[in-house]
C-alpha cells in the first residue's frame, strides 16, 4: 500500500530577518507512518504494566523423609513460591491478555544408587544431550503456563480502567523411590543413596492471545538439591538421613530479562518427556519407564 507523501515548504525565519538568498526547509510526512503511530499508541507496552511486591522464596526448612512404606521411600522438599501484584493498563482493543507464570526445567540430575549393583535415574534425554536449553514445566494442560488457577489471570478487552490482580505459584518435589532395585523381582531393600539436583527458570509474562505478542516482566532462577544416604540394613523408619546442606539457596530475581526458549512454551512438559533408566554397574542400560 502506497503512503501519500506531503511536502511542506517552510521559509526560514533567519532568511526573513537577514537579507540574502531565501532558504526553505523541507519536511516529509508519510501518511502510513501516521497510521502506524496511532496504532502504537493503543498497544500495551512493558513500561505501562506495573509489577508490585514481587517475591520469590524457598521455604526455610529441610527436606522431610518418609519411611512409612516397605515398598518405597518418599521425601518432600520445601516449596518454591513466587507471587506478584500486577496493574494492567486499560486494553483499548478487542484483545485478550493473560498474565502469569511460565516455568521450565533447565538442568536435572536425579540418581538413586543401589550399592555396587547400579543406579536408577530420571532423565530428560533432549536436555541431557544438549538438544534443547529447557523443557516446559507446565501442568500438561495449560501450556505455556505453569497452571491455570492462581498462576494466571485473563483480561478480555476492551477495558476502560486498569486491572489489578495477584498471580502466584508454588512448586516442590514429593517423589517415591523403591527400596529394592526397580528391575528386580526381589523386595530386598538395597537403596543406599538418593541424589537430586534440578534447576529451573521461571518467567512472569503478559501474553496477548490474539496476536501472540509476549511481554516479559521478570525472570527468576532457582535450584533444588537433595542428598540422602540410606542404610538398607536398618529397620524401616531409621534407614535414611539427609546429608549436605539442610536448607536450599534462595531464588535469584534477575536484573535482566532472559528470553523464553521455544521448548518452554509447548509440549512436551518435563513429566511427559522424562524417562526412568536403570544403569547397572555391569552391562548395558535399560529403559524402565519410557517417555509418554
Amino acid at each position: 500500500m502506497y503512503g501519500l507523501i506531503v511536502l511542506v515548504l517552510v521559509e526560514s525565519q533567519q532568511a526573513a530577518r537577514f537579507p540574502g538568498p531565501v532558504r526553505f526547509s523541507f519536511s516529509c510526512t508519510v501518511m502510513g507512518c501516521i497510521q502506524s503511530i496511532a496504532c502504537n499508541k493503543s498497544r500495551i507496552k512493558r513500561e505501562n504494566i506495573l509489577v508490585h511486591d514481587l517475591s520469590a522464596t524457598i521455604d526455610h526448612c529441610p527436606t522431610v523423609i518418609e519411611e512409612n512404606s516397605p515398598i518405597v521411600l518418599r521425601y518432600k522438599t520445601p516449596y518454591f513460591k513466587a507471587a506478584a501484584r500486577i496493574v494492567m493498563p486499560p486494553i483499548p482493543r478487542n484483545e485478550t491478555w493473560v498474565v502469569g507464570w511460565i516455568q521450565a526445567c533447565t538442568q536435572m540430575e536425579f540418581y538413586n544408587t543401589y550399592g555396587d549393583i547400579g543406579m536408577s535415574s530420571w532423565e530428560l534425554p533432549q536436555l541431557r544431550e544438549g538438544l534443547v536449553r529447557a523443557i516446559s514445566d507446565s501442568d500438561g494442560i495449560s501450556y505455556p503456563w505453569y497452571g491455570n488457577t492462581t498462576e494466571t489471570v485473563t483480561i478480555v478487552g476492551p477495558t476502560s480502567k486498569p486491572s489489578r490482580f495477584t498471580v502466584s505459584m508454588n512448586d516442590n518435589f514429593y517423589p517415591s523411590v523403591t527400596w529394592a532395585v526397580p528391575v528386580s523381582e526381589s523386595n530386598t531393600p538395597l537403596l543406599t543413596n538418593i541424589k537430586r539436583d534440578q534447576s529451573f527458570t521461571t518467567w512472569l509474562v503478559a501474553l496477548n492471545t490474539t496476536s501472540k505478542e509476549k511481554i516479559l516482566l521478570h525472570t527468576i532462577k532457582w535450584r533444588m538439591r537433595v542428598d540422602i544416604v540410606v542404610d538398607p540394613s536398618q529397620p524401616l523408619g531409621s534407614r535414611a538421613r539427609l546429608v549436605g546442606r539442610l536448607y536450599q539457596e534462595q531464588p535469584r530475581v534477575l536484573n535482566r530479562m532472559e528470553p523464553v526458549p521455544p521448548n518452554a512454551m509447548g509440549k512436551p512438559n518435563a513429566n511427559d518427556a522424562q524417562v526412568l533408566m536403570w544403569r547397572p554397574r555391569r552391562g548395558p542400560p535399560l529403559v524402565v519407564i519410557p517417555p509418554k
